[in-house]
């Protein structure tokens, strides 16, 4: 009995010392006890004491099979919030999340002090039509506080039946404690949705909702439609994602690079693990991008952000992101259950650490609500005075003056309205700035080679002339 015992926990304590180690580098220096093979023989003979006290004197029957895996996930959790012990039906549940076809909320979570921390919520769900919000406090679901579970365990809460209701208690920043009933439904992430955005509908608009198998593909297909557009520069918008596939993000970075490095991956001890470059073929052939980003962008989100800010190939807007930059690897057992367990930290090109760091935008510009207090039919300027002169070689007449005046003066208070997005309203502007530099740039080079053309003949012909 002991024996089959101590070998069925052997693994869980190979892992608990490997795991401690790579904890230790995440955290403020701290005091790391090694064992040796003897005293870990003992604290497993300790620890099956304890599993044979609860299974035989427990005041009710102990699962036993429950208890185990409580004590693996328990081991793995108090790593970091993000990994983590799946039985065979988690297991499954989790497949069903990476093919992009579950029944839930749409919510993303991790554990945070004993509460269920919402990262984000995804686009089209009952999460996001019921309001919940990145950085959401969730304390109690179906009633139940969180504090006793695992994160696995909160998940598989929230899921159910497509069409059966559950009740969470949210907790807002600077707000009374709420309890909603929301709808489980069947959750199809589409990661991709693009469009044009700006008054002339020149600017490709791409919002990439998570980094799942389809990103690369439905991105690719994205930027060729906008490029058939002419669009004079990009926005894309991470706000809110909380990641994905590694993968993903590699391939959504190098879309928008024509070269240099897009991330570093870094195990214990900070050795260099794997570092990916971008390769040749800037399928935007260079033109503006700015990346929208809040703190609700992590992990994969990110290392697209870090990526392109960099690079030097565009710039970065928003808020600070979540700061999510560790590295979770999947080890799966015979049985059909696994761990996830985290291995290594993502650093940007520069080297920069995204772990509880972020990145920090190159503007900051925090989600808003602006009141207009002017109007474009009440500006006046020396134009608008009754019989100022025109500028010379201005041979617009005064009929299409007038005609300006007069439909500046009929535009209504809707149409200046401030839009409700006051962070992609900064972006567009800031896009249509940045295309306009390079316009001015080109219009410059060109300028300066012809004047150089022109002063090279006007040089040949006072050769010729002295000749």
């Amino acid at each position: 009995m002991w024996k089959k015992i101590i070998a069925a926990l052997a693994l869980c304590s190979l892992l608990f010392v490997i795991c401690v180690n790579a904890q230790s580098a995440d955290r403020k220096k701290e005091t790391v006890t090694r064992l040796t093979d003897e005293e870990i023989y003992q604290e497993l003979k300790k620890f099956a004491l304890v599993f044979q006290a609860a299974r035989d004197h427990f005041v009710e029957e102990v699962d036993e099979r429950k208890a185990l895996e409580a004590a693996m996930n328990g081991m793995l959790a108090s790593l970091d919030p993000h990994s983590s012990y799946l039985n065979a039906d988690e297991m499954r549940d989790f497949g069903d999340r990476s093919r992009g076809s579950f029944g839930g909320l749409g919510i993303q979570i991790t554990a945070d002090r004993g509460v269920i921390r919402v990262i984000s919520p995804i686009d089209d769900t009952p999460a996001q039509r019921a309001g919940i919000q990145a950085g959401d406090l969730i304390t109690h679901i179906d009633g139940e506080q969180v504090g006793g579970l695992t994160l696995t365990q909160a998940v598989r809460k929230m899921k159910g039946k497509p069409g059966t209701r559950v009740r969470l208690t949210i907790v807002q920043q600077g707000k009374e404690p709420r309890t909603i009933t929301l709808t489980r439904a069947i959750i199809r992430v589409k990661s991709i949705k693009y469009e044009q955005k700006g008054e002339d509908k020149d600017i490709g608009y791409i919002r990439i909702s998570d980094f799942g198998a389809t990103t690369t593909r439905e991105l690719r297909e994205a930027i060729t439609a906008l490029e058939k557009k002419n669009v004079k520069g990009y926005i894309i918008d991470v706000r809110n994602n909380p990641g994905g596939y590694l993968t993903a993000a590699i391939n959504a970075a190098d879309a928008f690079l024509d070269g240099g490095d897009i991330v570093s991956t870094r195990g214990r001890d900070n050795r260099e693990m794997d570092i990916a470059r971008a390769k040749p073929g800037d399928l935007t052939k260079g033109k503006p991008i700015v990346v929208l980003v809040n703190h609700g962008s992590a992990s994969a989100s990110e290392i697209l952000a870090g990526a392109i800010q960099d690079n030097g190939r565009g710039i970065v807007m928003g808020s600070r992101s979540f700061g999510k930059g560790s590295v979770q690897q999947q080890r799966p057992f015979a049985d059909g259950t696994a761990i996830h367990i985290t291995i290594a930290r993502y650093y940007t090109p520069s080297g920069r650490a995204i772990q509880a760091e972020g990145i920090t935008p190159d503007v900051e510009v925090l989600q808003s609500k602006v009141e207009v207090i002017e109007r474009r039919r009440d500006l006046f300027s020396e134009a608008t005075l009754l019989g100022a002169l025109r500028r010379e070689g201005d041979n617009r007449n005064q009929n299409r003056r007038n005609q300006q005046n007069s439909n500046n003066n009929e535009s209504s208070d809707d149409e200046e309205e401030t839009p409700g997005d006051y962070q992609l309203t900064r972006a567009i502007d800031m896009v249509h700035a940045m295309a306009r530099m390079e316009a001015r740039r080109a219009d410059l080079a060109a300028a300066a080679l012809a004047r150089a053309a022109e002063s090279a003949k006007a040089e040949e012909k006072k050769e010729e002339t002295k000749k």
